[in-house]
């Protein structure tokens, strides 16, 4: 089997990975790659955006699938131009990818579907922001609806830091044109929870549940981040339980079944980001593709021997999947970020990396690595490595990725020591309720 792996992030380093777990013979080209991934792939100096590139490279070498990572050549429509070269893909349309960009879309079709979420108001002016804010009333949401690197959504406690972020988006451009309109949504009290659904536009496989950490620091405190960390599973989503029946029944189900309503069918990774409220699960996001960090920790907790790149290879050929399910997993791993100096707003590059042996309880996925002149492994980007630990429970997983973590060098280096800290306060009070009894 020959893939072409689209994407040179943390994500498509684990995707990389499992891809080589399900078959070491599969030989997989990467475009453009990075350090990590070159270690299981041939690497090409070809931007995941140039669509035109890509579509030459798998011509050239014949590849049998393509499995895209980030969402930025969904939004460019690299599947509608695969498929309109009969050359199997995995991942949405362009028109399908607009459930991640485009952020009043997908309001509107919740709504229109009858899928759990917040209440919200899209708007284009100041004028329409404050009539907004005085019927949602504070806390408050407020996201960008176009793409912003996970970093367009501000959680406001008043009406005047709401009008404020507004203005930053609409007037002020911090988000160029993905501020251009902006939703005023209401605050959802609850823990969040991601969610990830392989899926043929009809039926669909849920993965392992996961949760990440926002922020950049412990205590969930600090500036909001792509993401510093996050763990799988998650003891709020155990396995066959009521959760994923009604999150398939009421969420995914409906939102396939508007997509294809509206000649526009899903294909490929849905993701989607709910809050776990008292009135049950809402959503929160979707995204069209797999999430990062949280890519880092699925895929090693999912089940060895399952043929996760089989049903991703059957997605891409157009192929059915034939039920619904949520797949099994085993043991944990959690997933530390480490980050370079100045990130998330102007993280520094060309700092040197020293990464010790690993051992094989642990993974190192690189996210913004590269090799420079001498050949020495440098920081090239915010987050820079993604340590996850493996192990029996997410506090055996935590204290190995938490461990290495600590022994990577390089100057600057940013990162959280309470990652998976919600699930260890669980387990703890659970562990003192049994002793109690």
């Amino acid at each position: 089997m020959k893939v072409l792996l689209v994407g040179g992030g943390g994500r498509e380093h684990a995707l990389a990975w499992r891809l080589r777990q399900d078959d070491p013979r599969t030989e997989i080209i990467a475009a453009p790659g990075n350090p990590g991934i070159a270690a299981l792939a041939t690497c090409l100096p070809i931007a995941a955006t140039d669509v035109d590139a890509l579509v030459t490279v798998a011509r050239q070498h014949r590849v049998d699938w393509t499995l895209v990572g980030p969402e930025a050549p969904l939004a460019a429509g690299i599947a509608d131009r695969f498929r309109a070269e009969r050359m199997p893909i995995f991942g949405p349309t362009r028109a399908a990818a607009m459930l991640e960009t485009s952020k009043a879309f997908t309001k509107s079709l919740m709504f229109d579907a009858g899928v759990p979420t917040a209440r919200a108001v899209t708007c284009e002016t100041l004028y329409e922001v404050e009539r907004a804010i005085a019927e949602i009333g504070a806390p408050l949401v407020v996201k960008a609806s176009g793409l912003a690197a996970g970093k367009g959504v501000i959680v406001c406690e008043t009406a005047k830091e709401g009008l404020r972020a507004a203005t930053a988006m609409l007037s002020e451009n911090v988000f160029g044109d993905a501020g251009n309109t902006v939703l005023i949504e209401e605050f959802m009290e609850g823990e969040e929870l991601s969610m990830f659904f392989l899926t043929d536009g009809e039926f669909s496989y849920a993965l392992p549940p996961a949760q990440d950490h926002k922020r950049l620091l412990d205590g969930d405190r600090g500036p909001n981040t792509g993401g510093m960390g996050a763990y799988s599973p998650v003891a709020l989503a155990p396995p066959q339980s009521d959760l994923f029946e009604t999150v398939f029944s009421r969420v995914v189900r409906p939102t396939l079944e508007a997509m294809r309503a509206r000649r526009t069918p899903f294909t490929g990774l849905l993701y989607a980001g709910l809050m776990l409220t008292d009135d049950g699960p809402k959503v929160v996001e979707f995204n069209c593709r797999f999430g990062d960090p949280e890519t880092q920790v699925v895929l090693p907790a999912l089940q060895a021997g399952l043929p996760i790149s089989e049903w991703m290879a059957k997605v891409a050929r157009g192929e059915s999947l034939r039920a619904d399910s949520n797949l099994s997993w085993q043991g944990a791993a959690l997933t530390t970020v480490l980050a370079a100096s100045g990130y998330p707003e102007k993280p520094r590059t060309g700092d040197r990396i020293e990464i010790p042996p690993t051992p094989d309880d642990v993974l190192v996925f690189h996210a913004g690595t590269k090799r420079d002149a001498a050949g020495s492994l440098v920081t090239a980007g915010g987050r820079v490595l993604a340590v996850t630990g493996l192990g029996d429970s997410v506090e055996q997983a935590r204290d190995r990725s938490q461990e290495f973590a600590g022994a990577i060098r390089f100057d600057g280096k940013q990162y959280r020591s309470d990652i998976g800290w919600r699930e260890l306060a669980r387990r703890s009070e659970v562990a003192k309720g049994a002793g109690a009894s």
